[in-house]
């Protein structure tokens, strides 16, 4: 107190504001960080036992299809790491029906952490299946140059304990989940899972609804072979399926046909423009036709174009 006495009127004026406008600046930031929107896992429901989880309020990684019932839990994906106890908590809300048991499966559509997130997590819980190639690649340091993000190898626990080559079945709360591979689409190791019963297909990545995919070439992927299965996608499902994409809307067959002409017309524009030399730099300076802008999100038209020059050049 003697110091603070000490110590001019003016100065300790001074003081006392900087002081209070520390703590005003500390109030606000936090005011701020409080106001800022909770991104929270929403429910879609689908088709009888299957519902879709989605973020709510921001990114929470790839919509996350359940299937509730007497055998217990079955989930596809399970978003980024950051969502396990929330996305853990919206499957208990899920279980307040009288038949819905405990998660007993977990299927991974492919090996990206925004859907295998939360596989340390649930891999305690439920016995994990994935493609082949999604626990080989899980299981060793990866690299996603376009991104410049590198990914270690994931723990034991957040493996597939379950792999297949071609296609694998479960059988499940009253109906066969044909678990399928599609060679070299979003990567090398993508599953369409189709619920034959409830006629509901969860394609993971190999649907982005309305929105730029991301197609992850240097693990496999390739823009003119995933615009090959989809249509095959759409020759081999029923036409009145529901569809639950790795992210967007829950959609149908309608919304799949749009994205394979999206790709179809925009690997055109950029195949011919390659075919008259034009530099990668160039041909995104030069963009795309105007209806194809509302496609943009965490994939750019820019990002989207450099995908699609590098899936040719392979």
């Amino acid at each position: 107190m003697k110091i603070i006495n000490s110590i001019p009127l003016v100065t300790r004026a001074l003081i006392v504001s900087a002081l209070l406008l520390a703590g005003f600046g500390a109030i606000n930031a936090a005011r701020a960080k409080s106001d800022k929107p909770e991104i929270t896992i929403g429910v879609v429901p689908v088709a009888g036992p299957i519902t879709m989880l989605i973020g709510v309020g921001g990114f929470s990684g790839g919509n996350v299809g359940v299937s509730a019932g007497p055998d217990g839990m079955l989930i596809i994906d399970d978003k980024l790491k950051p969502f396990s106890k929330k996305l853990e908590a919206r499957l208990d809300a899920l279980k307040t029906c009288l038949e819905c048991g405990d998660l007993k499966f977990l299927i991974n559509t492919h090996w990206h952490g925004d859907h295998t997130g939360g596989n340390a997590y649930f891999g305690g819980q439920a016995v994990i299946v994935a493609h082949d190639n999604v626990r080989k690649l899980m299981a060793a340091p990866q690299e996603i140059k376009i991104f410049k993000m590198k990914i270690p190898a994931a723990p034991d626990q957040a493996l597939p304990v379950i792999t297949y080559r071609n296609s694998v079945s479960v059988h499940f709360n009253g109906e066969e989940i044909r678990i399928i591979h599609f060679p070299n689409g979003h990567t090398d190791g993508d599953s369409v899972i189709h619920f034959t019963k409830s006629n509901v297909l969860h394609l993971g990545d190999q649907f982005f609804n309305g929105l730029f995919p991301f197609i992850d070439v240097e693990h496999g992927g390739n823009v003119v072979t995933m615009t090959r299965n989809v249509g095959e996608m759409i020759d081999m499902f029923p036409a009145d399926a529901k569809i639950i994409p790795g992210h967007g809307p829950l959609g149908d067959m309608n919304d799949l046909k749009t994205m394979r002409a999206m790709m179809k017309a925009t690997t055109k524009i950029v195949q011919d423009r390659m075919k008259a030399g034009k530099s990668l730099k160039e041909i995104q300076a030069a963009g795309l036709p105007e209806k194809w802008k509302s496609w943009s999100w965490r994939i750019s038209t820019e990002t989207w174009i450099a995908v699609i020059y590098d899936s040719l050049k392979k």
